[in-house]
């Protein structure tokens, strides 16, 4: 009789831990030290090598720490480490959680204070080239892949998938019909970004974003006086952005849009490059399930991620080529100036 009953709570426990009426205690591993690892295994899961992961630390530590006083939370290795994680894949991997001892929802609540801290770095990493100093490599770099003169950058934008937000939603709507923010990306011969916009909704023209941005606005103001951007048929031909022509006739004007589209392809290089090392923003990872707001940040946070990469001449990830994105419908209503018209004859004649 003493066995049955015995048996008989046995079973009624069970039965309680299944409906959920009685905990499970939780198990808690010790936090391994993710930086004790062999480089290969933290470039695979960070993309940094670990004299670069510690120099991000050792940079994004005091906002960190101070956030992490106040929330009495993780160690910075571990903020930076599995934001990078999650900036990499785009999802929290199993083994990050369970190697730190932490559950994925804490580690969800560090990340923002993480990319912040990264967003604030930019100035550093993310600088456009307005003067002649600076102009002069870039203009050597790019003449000497197609042999296209004067370009001081290549300019494409990117959508960047996102669940339906609750507000506004159909003007995050792209042409593609996802819902989207549309990221302006400009990029040197090397594929280092000079500029990146993200705070316009997936339905907003790639030419509007360009116009409005602080390099759109300085370069229409004249400060750059000899060099211009290069940019698809998406977007209107300016004194300083050259555009391919719509229907060329002759052989010069073939050979225009030629050197025109080898040289600018960089920047869609640029941007499969970022995705690539940072399958956050690639759709093939699926869509980033936060805020419009949220999202832009991420996206900032991964250019400036992208020039530290390129500052430290870190290997690139396995080739990812996202597929092509076809340029906006030009412009309406743009009738050139006759500046831009002529200039752009110049270097037509030059060929």
């Amino acid at each position: 009789m003493k066995k049955i009953v015995l048996k008989m709570a046995a079973l009624a426990l069970l039965e309680d831990i299944a409906n959920g009426q009685i905990r499970r205690e939780r198990i808690f591993r010790e936090p391994e030290d993710l930086l004790a690892n062999y480089d290969d295994w933290l470039m695979s899961r960070f993309r940094f090598p670990r004299p670069v992961l510690l120099e991000l630390c050792a940079e994004l530590r005091p906002a960190l720490e101070c956030h992490t006083a106040r929330s009495q939370g993780l160690s910075v290795p571990t903020q930076v480490l599995t934001t990078l994680g999650f900036l990499a894949t785009g999802a929290f991997q199993r083994e990050l959680a369970d190697r730190s001892g932490v559950c994925q929802s804490t580690l969800s609540r560090a990340m923002p204070a993480v990319w912040d801290g990264i967003i604030r770095m930019s100035s550093r990493y993310i600088k456009f080239p307005y003067n002649a100093v600076e102009q002069a490599n870039i203009k050597a770099q790019f003449a000497a892949t197609a042999g296209f003169p004067n370009v001081i950058g290549a300019v494409d934008c990117t959508h960047i998938a996102i669940k339906a937000p609750s507000q506004d939603e159909f003007v995050y709507v792209n042409r593609k019909h996802f819902h989207s923010i549309n990221v302006q990306v400009i990029c040197d011969a090397q594929m280092q970004l000079l500029n990146i916009v993200a705070r316009w909704p997936g339905s907003t023209h790639n030419s509007f974003i360009l116009t409005n941005s602080m390099v759109g606005n300085r370069l229409e103001a004249g400060t750059v006086r000899d060099g211009w951007l290069l940019g698809d048929r998406g977007y209107p031909l300016r004194m300083w952005l050259m555009t391919p022509l719509t229907n060329p006739n002759t052989d010069q004007e073939r050979r225009y849009n030629d050197l025109h589209s080898r040289t600018r392809i960089i920047v869609e290089r640029a941007i499969g490059l970022l995705k690539g090392r940072w399958r956050c923003l690639d759709r093939s990872g699926g869509m980033l399930l936060y805020r419009p707001e949220k999202v832009c940040h991420i996206v900032m946070a991964c250019g400036v991620l992208h020039n530290v990469a390129h500052r430290h001449g870190i290997p690139l990830p396995e080739q990812h080529n996202p597929p092509l994105e076809e340029p906006d419908a030009g412009p309406v209503n743009c009738n050139p100036p006759r500046g831009a018209i002529r200039a752009r004859q110049n270097v037509i004649s030059s060929m």
